[in-house]
């Protein structure tokens, strides 16, 4: 997408690049997203943050997003209709990729904004710098504020090395964190009923909105297999596919583990693409266990290629023990992959008639489910209309329909 820079302020500590919001008769409704994860940065909630103002704004509304600069200087650009403000920003010594928002002056920064903006509601996607920001900034100005939650402390418990016997009172802390910040949004919502459940169990006091973070079904549709392959120079054989961060949480060890029990019985590879911090070990456990030849690792894949990809695979492996919804999961289904998946969090709410799931750790269990559907035409077509089935019900336009609505219902 080409970026048009708008009209910048002088680079002064806090200051931001200035708003170019020209006047029209009939004012569209003007939605502003204040986010710490935007792309490039890549994880689920940067994804659904960047389709959501996308979406709103095809859709008619005037869209600002609010974000960290993924260059450290502030700038404000037109992307995809579109208007980012990227904020000064550092490296996050903790994660080896994405940057964080200064501190100093943010909230005078965000004031400003919202000051030149003037939105007619705020759509926080996180409790951390720019969320908490935000918030304050919206409450001071009387606007209301909707707060989408993608947090899971588990998220960060690699980066931040928290020890393992201290990890559970770290997440009662950091559950505490978000629950007083999101008590100051008048709407809460998160991606899954099981995900609102947890919210409300961790003690926050007020209703949560299950609204699923959506995808576009079209996007999806599955392409050639064998062309797909020979495009990720991939061996046509029968495949099982992880996508997302290979980071701790994801438990890919056990899709690894499970992969020498498959292949007593299928001449099965495993494709994992993504990038993070265990990929070394990955790569070791995999040559260690004599699985090194069957598992690729692709890397990084831009989004605009992701269904070539999904098209390459025959069944989907997600064992992440922290997902509040998995929006490569859903990808899938809407790719008519089967799934086999970790029963932990908001999983099991993707798995109904379409695969699998296998209890977190247990290699033997999950390479079962893996051999029945890769064994058993029938089973993986059965599966895969089933697949196509869920998806249909978590169409982003109907994610995004659902927004608007609450945002309508704030304003009246």
């Amino acid at each position: 997408m080409n970026a048009v820079p708008a009209p910048s302020s002088p680079d002064l500590p806090g200051a931001q690049p200035s708003l170019a919001v020209a006047p029209a008769p009939a004012r569209r409704r003007r939605v502003l997203i204040a986010t710490d994860t935007y792309p490039p940065d890549v994880n689920g909630a940067s994804y659904f943050t960047h389709r959501l103002a996308g979406g709103l704004a095809a859709r008619g509304a005037d869209v600002h997003v609010v974000c960290a600069s993924d260059e450290g200087r502030p700038r404000t650009e037109i992307v995809g209709g579109v208007m980012v403000h990227r904020l000064w920003s550092a490296r996050l010594p903790l994660h080896p990729t994405m940057r964080i928002s200064l501190p100093a002056g943010l909230k005078r920064t965000m004031a400003h904004l919202i000051g030149r903006a003037r939105p007619d509601v705020v759509h926080v996607q996180g409790h951390f710098m720019i969320g908490r920001a935000a918030l304050a900034a919206a409450g001071g100005a009387g606007l209301p504020v909707v707060a989408t939650n993608h947090f899971m402390p588990d998220n960060l418990f690699q980066f931040a090395r928290v020890p393992a016997g201290l990890r559970a009172r770290a997440g009662d802390m950091a559950w505490q964190d978000l629950t007083r910040i999101f008590a100051r949004a008048h709407r809460v919502t998160t991606p899954t009923r099981i995900a609102a459940r947890l919210l409300v169990d961790k003690g926050f006091p007020h209703e949560v909105e299950a609204v699923s973070c959506g995808i576009d079904l079209q996007r999806f549709q599955r392409q050639p297999q064998e062309w797909a392959r020979r495009r990720f120079g991939l061996a046509d054989r029968p495949t099982v596919l992880f996508v997302g961060r290979l980071d701790e949480e994801k438990r890919l060890e056990d899709l690894i583990r499970a992969l020498p029990y498959v292949l007593n019985h299928v001449d099965a590879q495993a494709v994992l693409v993504g990038t993070g911090g265990k990929r070394q070990d990955l790569e070791r456990l995999a040559t260690r266990i004599g699985v090194g030849e069957r598992v690729r690792f692709l890397g990084f894949i831009p989004d605009a290629d992701l269904p070539q990809v999904y098209s390459a695979a025959d069944v989907f492996a997600m064992p992440g023990v922290a997902e509040l919804q998995s929006i490569a999961t859903l990808e899938a289904m809407a790719a008519g992959l089967p799934i086999v998946a970790a029963d932990a969090m908001a999983l099991p709410h993707l798995v109904s008639g379409n695969g699998f799931l296998y209890r977190p750790g247990d290699a033997k269990e999950m390479a079962r489910h893996l051999t029945g559907i890769l064994t058993s035409g029938e089973a993986h077509a059965t599966m895969a209309k089933a697949s196509l089935a869920i998806a249909a019900t978590h169409d982003h336009q109907r994610s995004l329909a659902r927004f608007e609505e609450i945002y309508t219902e704030l304003l009246a």
